[in-house]
């Protein structure tokens, strides 16, 4: 989903989904150069201060809703970290007068589908139904944002669930959370270095009493983005969300704000132990770019062709010729404040050293000028082509739209994108390569047998020791 935490993984950067509505209509290079319009949609403002997108697709019977709320894990309190998230996995255990099993019971009964998650800066849902149980389906959405049950019986589970998943993925493969040990490496006690999905310690310090807390303080009408995309009569869904959501009063705290973090200056390397790992995970990272960065056309041209596609500098390096790993990838993530550009892969315990040279002096040859026109061309036609298929539902629009104005952005950033495109030159790519640190200044983390890589680990900066036991992600 659009709002599940990017540390968890690394997802593509939040504009590509909404680039790749540009594609609607589009089957060639020439009709994208063109420009291609983003279809009309009406945008109201409810009396509590919503935020309301109607966009009428008349194609197929279905219709698309996205429900986005600012906020998200930002208002976590100190120490307990994943409070938002579990209360997003409570909202589908039980809302209104229905418990979890009717509530599941009402959804499934018309074939429908509703999503709930948090991230760093939102919480909300997305849903998908047949356009003849909207009404159904609005209340069900509005019931589990505004009136979660929140039992003590099914927050227990939730809580042990949630808990029990990062200790799966520590035994199986911590690839799933390497991304977590760098946000928390990088970023520290800035806001962003704090885990949206929780740690073992934070989780457990997490009472019911704690989610309730957070529901009625940090979600409010006035936080609100709706957006509505399929098959409806606009005058009959203004009225349905106006009647399920524009009652809803503002929250009662502040929406969290957070400051810039400064780019970090030499190297440091978290080694997180795991005794007998036959394989080392390695992400190496530093602040990158905002979703408002006004290079980010150019900073994502970039990332496609250094770790962003199966032909990328990485990969062709780490995997395709040195057979180092099966795979090495680059990401920027972006927030209201710019997020980390890394890069991240894994190798056989013996080759650690080998594949993470590798990946610095790929690093080094990208800021040298290794990107080309060729290249560059490449790169364009490839993002060109990924577009479409990103763009086939209702429900897919619906998030994008929720995406543009949780970040402040106007249609144009869609409708003006082919000409942005276009207009980036082997030079701004260049300059772009600048939103990936140099080899130099990086916070580095590596999961593997400490007893094995611990002398290797140094060679790259001061090494600070952790275990992959531990129940939090820092010592």
């Amino acid at each position: 989903m659009k709002l599940a935490d990017s540390l968890a993984r690394h997802p593509l950067p939040t504009l590509w989904r909404i680039a790749a509505l540009l594609a609607l209509g589009a089957l060639s290079s020439a009709s994208f150069a063109q420009g291609i319009q983003l279809p009309p949609f009406d945008t109201h403002r409810l009396a509590n201060g919503a935020t309301l997108h109607l966009m009428v697709k008349n194609d197929v019977p279905l219709v698309a809703l996205d429900v986005t709320l600012r906020g998200g894990s930002l208002a976590d309190p100190e120490g307990k970290e994943g409070t938002a998230s579990l209360l997003a996995a409570l909202m589908s255990k039980g809302a209104g007068a229905r418990d979890a099993a009717a509530y599941a019971e009402a959804i499934d009964a018309v074939g429908g589908r509703i999503d709930f998650a948090s991230g760093r800066e939102a919480t909300g849902l997305s849903a998908q139904f047949m356009a003849q149980h909207a009404d159904l389906m609005i209340e069900l959405a509005a019931d589990g944002l505004r009136r979660p049950t929140l039992s003590e019986a099914e927050f227990d589970k939730v809580r042990a669930r949630a808990i029990q998943q990062i200790q799966a993925s520590k035994d199986s493969g911590p690839d799933q959370l390497i991304a977590q040990y760098g946000y928390a490496w990088l970023f520290r006690d800035h806001p962003y270095g704090r885990p949206s999905q929780g740690t073992e310690a934070s989780l457990a310090r997490i009472e019911r009493s704690d989610v309730l807390a957070f529901q009625q303080h940090n979600l409010g009408g006035d936080r609100l983005i709706i957006s509505v995309v399929g098959d409806f009569d606009p005058a009959k869904m203004r009225h349905l969300i106006e009647s399920a959501f524009g009652d809803w009063p503002a929250a009662r705290d502040a929406l969290p704000t957070v400051a810039a973090k400064p780019h970090e200056q030499g190297r440091r390397v978290l080694l997180v132990d795991k005794p007998g790992a036959t394989q080392t995970y390695f992400w190496m990272g530093n602040v990158g770019a905002s979703a408002t960065d006004s290079n980010r056309d150019a900073q994502d041209l970039v990332r496609t062709l250094f770790g962003g596609r199966f032909t990328s500098m990485l990969n062709s390096e780490l995997r395709v010729k040195s057979g180092l790993t099966y795979g090495a990838r680059a990401a920027i993530d972006r927030f209201s404040q710019p997020g980390a550009a890394a890069m991240y892969s894994f190798t056989r315990t013996e080759s650690t050293a080998q594949a993470i040279d590798l990946m610095l002096e790929v690093l080094d040859r990208l800021h040298a000028g290794a990107i080309d026109q060729a290249a560059l061309d490449s790169g364009r036609n490839y993002r060109i082509g990924q577009f479409a298929p990103q763009i086939e539902t209702a429900a897919q629009i619906a998030g994008a739209l929720g995406e543009l104005s949780l970040h402040g952005l106007g249609r144009e950033e869609i409708d003006g994108f082919a000409r942005r495109l276009q207009a980036v030159d082997l030079d701004a790519a260049r300059a772009a390569t600048g939103v990936f640190a140099k080899s130099a200044d990086l916070a580095i983390v590596l999961i593997g047998d400490a007893k094995t890589i611990r002398e290797q680990a140094a060679r790259y900066g001061a090494v600070t020791e952790h275990s992959l036991q531990a129940e939090t992600l820092l010592p």
